[in-house]
């Protein structure tokens, strides 16, 4: 048996697949069980899974329309007997390149914005479910396969090389980190549709770092961020006007995880990175809420604290559904939706949930 598994939404979004990779491999021991994913972090975070025969990578929207279907006629031959769209990837286009794919069953979800076409493009559709983490909604495809969970409990997977362990023991140590208390953060929201708008503004990360370099002294505060979180960090430095912050620059997404791993609390909005920082157990995990917050992205099995947003206000669902679409409000009030978590707040959140990781 050929299963593959399609998860070419964002990177977060790969790691609600491990646990349904690691039930594939438990059900059909002997199927091989690859996996296609449209970003690079999404390849780098499944390297080395041993539930896995192939991660196929390819940025289907960078690459020309030759290009992409040059490609996914590769994997049109290599004859997949079964191909599952994990959750949630409510675009039609991941249900396109199911069919062109064309695996005899084709399982995905049904997403307010399905029709007929795409009860065509695939051939064995669930109900999504708002009201279950998304990592439920990917182990509920089992069930069209013939197969049921065989595992005692689940949980993100990330297996991590023991050079990727040692660099993050190494940047602890050259930095002088060691024995104090760690705080991860992430500034970065995500750079699909108008995401970037669920960001916590720059300026309230600058005084949330102040008021901690002031205030914990011994705290060892980390930006975490690739490339695209450059400009955010050079802003944030430049506007706390405090010494000792660290920006730690690694190779590649493993070491991130690995040095996230050693982090005593970790804040973010709902991003990828926050998924990583799941995986990694880490033990204070923080959560600004966003427009786009709801069940099934929260951190899975993993205890975190959301730092309500009074502009949300239990709304959730009116500003963002899994319907194709962008977070609905302009981007002013979008803005004002996300200034409106305080520094007092977040800054005493995280004096609250340090009190009880450390």
């Amino acid at each position: 048996m050929k299963i593959l598994v399609i998860s070419l939404a964002g990177i977060g979004d790969t790691l609600f697949a491990t646990p349904l990779i690691h039930e594939l491999r438990a059900n059909f021991p002997e199927a091989t069980i690859d996996v296609l994913v449209m970003w690079r972090g999404s390849k780098s975070l499944l390297e080395n899974n041993p539930h896995l025969n192939t991660v196929h990578q390819k940025n289907l929207m960078a690459e020309s329309k030759a290009g992409a279907l040059k490609f996914l006629a590769g994997l049109r031959r290599a004859g997949y007997d079964a191909s599952l769209n994990t959750f949630p990837q409510s675009r039609r286009h991941y249900r396109i390149v199911a069919k062109f794919i064309n695996a005899p069953v084709r399982i995905s979800h049904g997403y307010e914005c399905s029709g007929a076409l795409d009860r065509w493009l695939v051939n064995k559709t669930l109900p999504q479910n708002y009201s279950r983490h998304a990592v439920e909604n990917n182990l509920a495809l089992l069930s069209p396969l013939g197969a049921n969970p065989e595992l005692p409990a689940h949980r993100y997977e990330i297996y991590l090389t023991e050079s990727e362990q040692s660099w993050a023991a190494d940047f602890v140590a050259q930095q002088k980190l060691s024995g104090r208390p760690l705080l991860g953060i992430h500034v970065g929201s995500g750079g699909t549709k108008n995401l970037a708008l669920r960001r916590w503004p720059l300026e309230s990360y600058a005084e949330l770092a102040r008021r901690l370099r002031q205030n914990r002294p011994e705290l060892g505060v980390l930006f975490f961020g690739g490339p695209e979180e450059k400009a955010g960090h050079e802003k944030i430095r430049a506007l706390a006007g405090v010494e000792n912050l660290f920006f730690p620059e690694s190779e590649n997404l493993r070491q991130t995880a690995a040095l996230i791993g050693k982090c005593d609390a970790f804040l973010s909005v709902d991003t990828a990175l926050m998924h990583v920082a799941a995986a990694m157990n880490v033990r204070g995990q923080i959560v600004i809420e966003t427009p786009t917050w709801n069940k099934p992205i929260e951190p899975y099995a993993n205890p975190f604290t959301l730092v309500k947003n009074p502009a949300v206000a239990g709304r959730n669902l009116e500003f963002y559904r899994y319907d194709g679409g962008q977070i609905k409000g302009t981007r002013g009030e979008l803005l004002r939706c996300m200034s409106s978590v305080t520094v007092d707040e977040v800054h005493a959140t995280i004096g609250r949930v340090l009190a009880k990781s450390i």
